[in-house]
């Protein structure tokens, strides 16, 4: 399906977003923090508009309809970081942050084993819609936050929070933590060699998934092309579980970064 991204085709554009619902929000704004953080997955909340998109209960709230626990992980960084955090407060299944205003996965008909009814045959306009009304505010709003961080700190940093589900397909995931890049691997590198100092957690580079599978949009359109050291984090949810294993997680990330950071700096200041 190729979806629209201009001007609807017919006249009518329904409103999707009704009174108390917006498209994303961000937490500590000004955040003096070098790091930009990003939570596209954080809420698993599907418009009345839609009418649960005629899945079950269940399924609304499982990983498929958004990513568990990423959310509470990144507000535990924004605040260890005093960093602004740009999260969606739209499930994934309705229109995927993380994707294109042209891709089709962006609003996928089906999600690992599971039809999502809703995105089956979306009209035009609706298509067009969710693009203007829950894609491009976020996009924008993110823009803005980059702007204004770079405007006081030469090299911020750009990172997105995720989370995986341990089983997928039916197939057992052994990897803990994902540290993600497409084609800047700066901070990626950086983490990626400070990693054996948690010898315990098993983190790999770009697993689960990787830029082929067509998760780098956040870090291409928003880090990439502001010249931003960035990287794309995936934790398996049920390290992210209980708030003690969250914690966990968020102790070991902010070390991660910390100690990344200063090098990047350094490195995009010419010293050795």
């Amino acid at each position: 399906m190729q979806i629209p991204t201009a001007t609807s085709p017919d006249n009518f554009t329904p409103e999707l977003l009704g009174s108390g619902e917006t498209s994303c929000s961000t937490i500590n704004k000004g955040g003096a923090g070098p790091v930009v953080l990003v939570c596209e997955h954080a809420s698993p909340y599907i418009p009345k508009y839609f009418n649960g998109l005629g899945l079950a209960d269940e399924i609304k709230s499982s990983h498929i309809a958004w990513d568990p626990g990423a959310f509470d992980l990144a507000k535990c960084l924004s605040s260890k970081f005093d960093a602004p955090l740009v999260h969606s407060n739209i499930s994934r299944l309705v229109y995927d942050c993380n994707r294109g205003a042209g891709e089709a996965s962006a609003m996928t008909a089906r999600s690992e084993i599971f039809d999502v009814p809703g995105n089956v045959e979306i009209s035009s306009s609706e298509a067009h819609a969710r693009i203007e009304q829950i894609y491009n505010p976020f996009s924008i709003t993110l823009d803005k936050v980059i702007e204004e961080k770079k405007s006081l700190i030469a090299t911020p940093l750009l990172v997105t929070i995720h989370s995986f589900t341990p089983v997928y397909f039916g197939q057992k995931r052994d990897v803990e933590i994902g540290i993600l890049h497409s084609s800047d691997s700066r901070l990626a590198n950086e983490m990626l060699a400070l990693a054996p100092m948690f010898g315990n957690i098993k983190i790999e580079r770009n697993q689960p998934y990787g830029p082929e599978d067509g998760v780098a949009h956040t870090l291409e359109e928003h880090g990439i092309k502001n010249n931003l050291p960035n990287v794309m984090i995936e934790v398996r949810n049920d390290l992210l579980a209980d708030s003690e294993g969250a914690k966990r997680i968020c102790e070991v990330l902010f070390k991660l970064i910390s100690l990344s950071q200063p090098k990047l700096v350094n490195s995009a200041n010419g010293e050795q």
